[in-house]
């Protein structure tokens, strides 16, 4: 009678009871045990070093021949000459990632490459020993730095004509840490390099006068803007250079390129010396150049007769040459390729120079930039005597259609035909071209007084026209395409939109130059391209700006009015 009543185990009091008592014995004992004995970190394990994974276990216990009876290599029965074969018809990227197949895949790729390009910053000096280690079989090597990084210097460039004596091409691009005496020592190591193109260098005339003294075997040289070359005055601080050539090199050398060079006159002795010239190209050289091309001309027109047969490809691009050098050219009886480009000073008489003896013309470009000096009478002599030629350039000048009907009559071998920024060709001379030119594969125009209709003759007339491609002309619609499509449909047509509606009609009117493209697809004989001028501020760029500044009108209004309506909306909602 007087006991408690019974509480169940499960009761709920219970539960809380205990809970609450065990919840306060454990904060005690925790705190308690904090303040006695603090907590000891556990002892680190000792260091180990990384273990090797199952299978380099099994390569380095039993030598590869368990592994090789478990997986074998399906390659084992190609000989490395087979494989390395291979390799050589893969990407860069690919080659790499072969290379990390296997130890045999390392060992035969790294001894079949014969292609290297290097990023040539001073800090990879150190890694050349272990690089060259291994690509030990390279002969065409291109070393590049950018402008903001230092390149490698003499020594780095001396240690590789050490480990490849054999190259045969070397490419400098921006390693302005090389001096004469490095590019000296590598022509006495690599005395079989065939080309040297360098650009963007500071080494000057000793350095190349050693590699032409050296280098017996060279073939091709390309020099791009060359600090190393002072004027022929010189300074107390900084003397004259001595003039470049010709060399030992001279009897093998076959292509001379100079671009961007403030002297390029230094390098006349090794124009005028090469008797097996056969491409010279002059691009943006200053100086004058007439009494060089007379040199060369008058020794290579006589060495020509006895042993060899000339040149036969020259580039003059914004170089200052006269009638005169045209005519000094015109010696050159086997010349088959001629890129006149802005070249003011140049006229008809020129031109009827050149086409008077060098009958085996293929190729001429003229760049006219305007000037009107270049015109009916240079083009009339040009397809009277030129009968072999397959590709036409003119940019600039303006043909008629009496110029215009004798080369398409005399000229049945023309197959690639570009006319950029030739105010006088009109559906008129469209349809003399399409009457005459049976042959014309190609058909390039730009920035044209055209229309729809002088495209349609040419399609009519020229059954082996294969690609036409139109930039700038403000009188040809979108329709044409659609026309050729339905009419001819392996017939290519490039239309530039664009750049069609973006041309200002007073763009010509104001006698200013415009930028000027030739772009015929890639092939053995295609053209790459024409650059003549800069571009004006009313083409392709000011229709850009003017599309952005619209756009980005619009982007604005629209977040003004999604900013509006949800702040109206939430007024609605508060209220």
């Amino acid at each position: 009678m007087g006991q408690s009543p019974s509480v169940p185990g499960n009761s709920p009091e219970l539960t809380r009871h205990h809970s609450r008592s065990f919840s306060i014995t454990n904060r005690f004992t925790s705190s308690t045990r904090k303040k006695a004995y603090p907590m000891i970190p556990p002892p680190s394990p000792p260091h180990q070093p990384p273990q090797p994974d199952p299978i380099t276990k099994l390569e380095n216990k039993y030598n590869g021949s368990i592994l090789e009876s478990v997986y074998p290599d399906p390659t084992s029965e190609i000989p490395d000459e087979c494989l390395a074969h291979i390799f050589q018809s893969l990407s860069s990227g690919d080659r790499k990632r072969c290379s990390l197949v296997c130890k045999r895949w390392f060992r035969v790729e790294g001894q079949s490459r014969c292609r290297l390009s290097l990023n040539a910053n001073k800090e990879i000096s150190v890694h050349l020993p272990s690089l060259f280690s291994r690509f030990d079989s390279v002969t065409k090597l291109a070393l590049r730095c950018d402008r903001r990084s230092n390149s490698i210097r003499d020594d780095a460039l001396v240690l590789i004509s050490l480990r490849c004596k054999n190259l045969t091409r070397l490419k400098l691009r921006g390693c302005r840490e090389l001096t004469d005496y490095g590019i000296a020592a590598f022509a006495q190591n690599c005395k079989s390099l065939k080309k040297l193109s360098c650009g963007s260098c500071v080494f000057g005339a000793k350095g190349l006068n050693a590699v032409l003294q050296h280098c017996v075997l060279l073939e091709e040289i390309s020099i791009k803007r060359l600090r190393g070359i002072n004027n022929d005055g010189g300074s107390e601080s900084e003397p004259a250079s001595e003039p470049i050539g010709p060399g030992l090199a001279a009897k093998s050398l076959k292509s001379i390129c100079l671009k961007e060079l403030y002297n390029g006159q230094l390098f006349g002795p090794l124009i005028v010396g090469s008797k097996n010239l056969k491409t010279l190209k002059l691009i943006r050289c200053l100086g004058e150049w007439d009494r060089v091309l007379e040199l060369m001309a008058c020794s290579n027109s006589t060495y020509c007769n006895n042993e060899n047969n000339g040149l036969v490809e020259i580039h003059l691009e914004r170089v200052q040459v006269t009638d005169f050098g045209l005519s000094a050219i015109s010696h050159c009886a086997n010349l088959e390729i001629l890129h006149l480009v802005k070249t003011p000073e140049c006229t008809d008489l020129g031109i009827i120079s050149i086409s008077d003896r060098c009958k085996l013309l293929r190729k001429v470009h003229i760049d006219g930039w305007r000037t009107k000096k270049i015109g009916d009478e240079g083009l009339i002599a040009l397809g009277k005597n030129c009968v072999n030629l397959q590709e036409l350039v003119l940019i600039g000048i303006s043909p008629t259609t009496t110029s215009l009907d004798v080369i398409a009559s005399n000229c049945r071998s023309l197959e690639r035909l570009a006319l950029c920024s030739c105010d006088s060709i009109g559906d008129l001379e469209m349809s003399c071209i399409a009457s005459k030119c049976s042959a014309l594969k190609k058909f390039c125009i730009k920035g044209c007084p055209i229309s729809d209709n002088g495209l349609e003759a040419l399609a009519w007339g020229c059954p082996n026209l294969v690609k036409i491609k139109v930039k700038k002309c403000r009188d040809v619609t979108k329709d044409i395409v659609e026309w050729f499509r339905e009419r001819r449909e392996l017939l290519i047509v490039n239309l530039d939109a664009d750049e069609i509606e973006a041309v200002d009609a007073s763009a010509s009117e104001a006698g200013g130059v415009q930028e000027d493209g030739v772009d015929f697809p890639a092939g053995e004989t295609d053209v790459t391209s024409v650059q003549p001028a800069p571009v004006r501020s009313n083409g392709r760029g000011s229709l850009f700006r003017a599309k952005f500044s619209i756009l980005f009108v619009r982007k604005i209004a629209s977040c003004a009015l999604r900013r509006w309506s949800a702040g109206s909306s939430n007024s609605n909602d508060n209220q």
